[in-house]
């Protein structure tokens, strides 16, 4: 791993970014709003000018759900209606900057699949986001986004397991913190298996 004498980690080939549903139905004001869910999308952005200008793969996920979803409230589930496909809540946030040529990556795109993790969502083509990283050689996975506790966890235990090496940029998640402390049991979690904590100011 490539590192400068600051700490910087030097974003390089074989690296991609995962911005992780950054939508409005996540965001305050949201129907299941993560608490100053927008303040990622400064450093976000910031990442995503670093990958875009080295043509690193980025990936854009989001919750994709039809309007009967099994997590909601009203099929039994423990959440409220959100990010039902095609509505005003599942658009990405207005200011989040998505280049020409990023990926999207939708998942829980049927009533009975529940996916906190985004590594198998599905693109249009119906790949994963797993199987496009390894096609493209991608071996470390930077990770943003919605919310600490929930995507963001799952998504690195995932990638963890896969054999990626693992980046989580702190600056960048919120947690919905049902409990306090969720948000940061959560990080503490992903660095105890493996994970590297940084924050966005450190990529170059």
């Amino acid at each position: 791993m490539k590192k400068e004498k600051d700490g910087a980690v030097v974003i390089q080939r074989g690296d991609a970014l995962s911005v992780t549903d950054v939508q409005y139905d996540f965001l305050p004001g949201g129907a299941l709003a993560v608490p100053d869910g927008d303040l990622v999308v400064p450093p976000l952005n910031h990442a995503i000018e670093i990958f875009h200008k080295k043509n690193l793969p980025i990936f854009f996920t989001r919750d994709w759900h039809p309007h009967d979803h099994s997590s909601f409230l009203d099929q039994g589930g423990p959440w409220p209606p959100h990010c039902v496909r095609k509505t005003a809540g599942a658009k990405f946030h207005a200011d989040l900057i998505i280049p020409e040529g990023a990926v999207i990556i939708s998942k829980a795109m049927t009533k009975d699949t529940e996916q906190y993790s985004t590594l198998y969502g599905k693109d249009s083509r119906g790949k994963t986001e797993n199987t496009l990283m390894e096609e493209q050689g991608v071996n470390r996975i930077f990770i943003g986004g919605l919310a600490t506790e929930y995507c963001v966890l799952h998504t690195v235990r995932d990638a963890l397991a896969e054999g990626f090496e693992v980046y989580v940029l702190q600056d960048a998640v919120r947690a919905v913190n049902v409990n306090p402390d969720d948000g940061e049991k959560a990080l503490k979690e992903m660095a105890e298996k493996g994970a590297k904590l940084i924050t966005t100011d450190m990529l170059r």
